[in-house]
């Protein structure tokens, strides 16, 4: 894909320094990559939340899952969704972002201006965290993981019903289904869902890898509703046999897999839209269930907003920045970042689009 140049408007609120995104006027960073010395975080994914900075603002249904991955030594401090509080000459809220529990978008106000970094997004409902609310704004910073018109995501039920029917049959077959998938945020999601569908346990148990067992725990400690899950050397040879195994992706060709022989493979994610990504994970199913909005998503967040600019970040920044130029009559510009996502995806998924 050919680059496109686009520049931030003059005088901006945010800017992105060497230690990740500015705010000069309030003296803090939104998800900094480096060691500052306020950081307002809009969620815990461990690219947005990074260890070092000496205090943290976040949503206060964040936190526990924070602690998790910050250390117990790391100072946060809880920001209600919705509650305004003063940072230097700025006033800041959060709002819900829906990417996982407690997400958040970062509005910042200045001198009757007002800026919204939505960090991760998704629009689509989810049991386990605070629904997306669109927040007015002049500018709105937004990711564009799936920022292309292929990226379109099917019904949410009828994928979760697709994971059910694959699990049963797996289950008579005496395989365990192995799923791998983000320990945080989607696996929970997951749970939920499945459990909704299954009327809990009625084809065989719930097993999480211990990185997913530690989020779970963060969950509920939230106050958040999961079904009963239960570790792999907890349970027979039989009983794995028939299990619904959550796993996060590194854990792919690793000794603990070992524990599950035969087992049915799949990936969960936004990326298995694309059909060479599905043979990249070398997985025998690929479900396509994204946190991130897919294109009509991001298209309609961005509308129902308001803003006349448009700062594009992480992911597919050029086609979305043109599209909304030349087709919505939009101000943008692109935003460099270190957010990581799912590394190399990408450049694999630009590689199996059509030229």
């Amino acid at each position: 894909m050919s680059a496109v140049s686009i520049h931030a408007p003059r005088g901006p609120l945010l800017e992105v320094t060497p230690q990740g995104l500015f705010c000069a006027a309030g003296g803090f960073h939104v998800d900094p990559w480096a060691p500052v010395p306020q950081a307002v975080i809009t969620h815990g994914h461990a690219d947005h939340a990074r260890r070092g900075s000496a205090v943290y603002v976040a949503a206060p249904s964040a936190l526990p899952v924070l602690r998790l991955r910050l250390g117990g030594e790391a100072r946060l401090e809880g920001l209600p969704f919705g509650e305004r509080r003063r940072i230097g000459e700025v006033e800041v809220s959060l709002h819900p972002a829906g990417h996982l529990l407690g997400s958040a978008q970062v509005r910042i106000e200045h001198r009757g201006e007002v800026w919204v970094v939505s960090g991760d997004y998704k629009t689509d409902p989810d049991p386990t965290c605070e629904p997306f609310e669109p927040v007015r704004c002049d500018t709105f910073i937004t990711e564009s993981t799936f920022g292309l018109p292929v990226f379109r995501w099917p019904a949410q039920a009828a994928v979760l019903e697709e994971i059910v029917e694959w699990w049963r049959g797996n289950a008579a077959a005496g395989r365990a289904s192995v799923v791998f998938a983000y320990a945080l945020g989607k696996a929970q999601r997951l749970l939920a869902g499945v459990d909704a569908v299954t009327r809990a346990r009625e084809i065989g148990p719930l097993v999480v890898h211990g990185a997913v067992r530690a989020c779970v725990d963060a969950y509920r400690a939230a106050g958040v509703t999961l079904p009963d899950v239960t570790a792999a050397t907890e349970l027979s040879r039989d009983e794995l046999s028939h299990a619904l195994v959550i796993a996060p992706p590194l854990a792919q060709g690793s000794p603990w897999m070992r524990r599950f022989p035969r087992a049915a493979t799949a990936f969960v994610s936004g990326w298995m839209r694309l059909r060479a990504l599905r043979r990249q994970r070398r997985v025998e199913r690929g479900f396509v269930l994204s946190d991130h909005v897919d294109w009509p998503g991001v298209l309609a967040a961005i509308e129902a907003t308001g803003a006349r600019r448009v700062g594009v970040t992480h992911g597919f920044t050029a086609p979305l920045a043109r599209f909304l130029r030349e087709e919505r009559g939009l101000e943008t510009w692109t935003l460099a970042t270190r957010f990581t996502g799912e590394a190399g995806a990408e450049e694999t998924a630009e590689e199996a689009l059509p030229a």
